[in-house]
């Protein structure tokens, strides 16, 4: 889907620049733009080895551990339905840790782990149970203490001071997370959202 979204801007922006006779600046804007990304791309090459550098040596040294002790009992709430000990709760917590240093990289194994642990718990196959939209809205919020990647990125673009968004994005993620985790356990007990009710309306 997202393939044919960015075809359709790019086949637009080449009909309007067409029309309005501005196909030149259409082009030049286009190459400037592909020669930026790698600039970027190759600056953030350091930041990003640096990061997961610094990520690896926090999981040596223990401190991924700490952090994933620190948010169990939170998750043990969050999820009752996950049993204690299940393997979806261990991939969770690394998978939460992780997008709170801001290593969206490193996040991504365990999360989609995650995703397949919960589903070995799954009654209805196929269906999104409560734990399933619980994580994947506590993913999607991102709440992040060190957004490294962000960080890297606006360092490799020339930014005097890309560790400045730290404050804004504490504050803008815990928002995001406090709104979707409301909205997730309110709907949940929704009738309509019930995966009987659900079953019973796809055999009729």
């Amino acid at each position: 889907m997202m393939n044919y979204i960015w075809l359709t801007i790019v086949i637009l922006a080449i009909v309007l620049g067409g029309i309005n006779g501005k196909i030149e600046n259409v082009t030049k804007s286009a190459i400037d733009a592909a020669g930026n990304s790698v600039t970027i791309a190759i600056g953030l090459v350091g930041v990003m080895a640096l990061w997961l550098g610094i990520m690896k040596i926090a999981e040596d040294s223990g401190l991924m551990t700490l952090a994933a002790k620190a948010i169990a009992p939170f998750l043990k709430k969050l999820f009752p339905d996950v049993p204690k000990g299940h393997p979806a709760m261990a991939s969770m917590t690394m998978n939460i840790a992780a997008n709170m240093l801001g290593l969206s990289n490193a996040a991504t194994p365990f999360g989609l782990k995650a995703m397949e642990d919960l589903e070995k718990l799954n009654a209805q196959p196929g269906t999104a149970t409560n734990a399933m939209c619980t994580f994947l809205t506590i993913n999607t919020a991102g709440l992040q203490l060190v957004p490294a990647t962000m960080i890297g990125i606006m360092a490799s673009a020339g930014s005097k001071d890309p560790t400045a968004i730290i404050g804004t994005t504490i504050a803008a993620t815990c928002t995001a997370l406090i709104a979707g985790i409301t909205a997730v356990k309110l709907l949940e007990k929704l009738p309509v959202f019930s995966i009987a009710r659900y079953r019973k309306g796809e055999s009729s």
